[in-house]
């Protein structure tokens, strides 16, 4: 019962976030997504305590958790960076 309480909770969140996410102008996308990436940091540390309980899928799955974490939370800086990059100025 609670694998299926927990699928639906996930698919509901995956339909829910699409949505949300093809509403955003174009314009606020990069701004946005930018902010949100950088939250995984939140993720990353819930990685981190699953990945020390000892349990082996726990480590399994808790490695991946951090893997992918880092890469949004690196990615979301990169490309605030980025974004940041186009409005500054040439300063002569």
């Amino acid at each position: 019962m609670t694998l299926a309480i927990g699928i639906t909770v996930f698919v509901l969140a995956a339909f829910v976030g699409f949505e949300v996410i093809t509403k955003v102008p174009p314009q606020l996308h990069t701004p946005l997504m930018s902010g949100s990436n950088a939250i995984s940091g939140i993720t990353l540390i819930g990685a981190l305590l699953v990945a020390g309980r000892g349990d082996t899928l726990a480590w399994i799955l808790g490695f991946l958790a951090v893997t992918f974490a880092t890469i949004n939370v690196v990615g979301g800086f990169l490309v605030t960076d980025r974004m940041l990059e186009m409005f500054r100025q040439d300063r002569r």
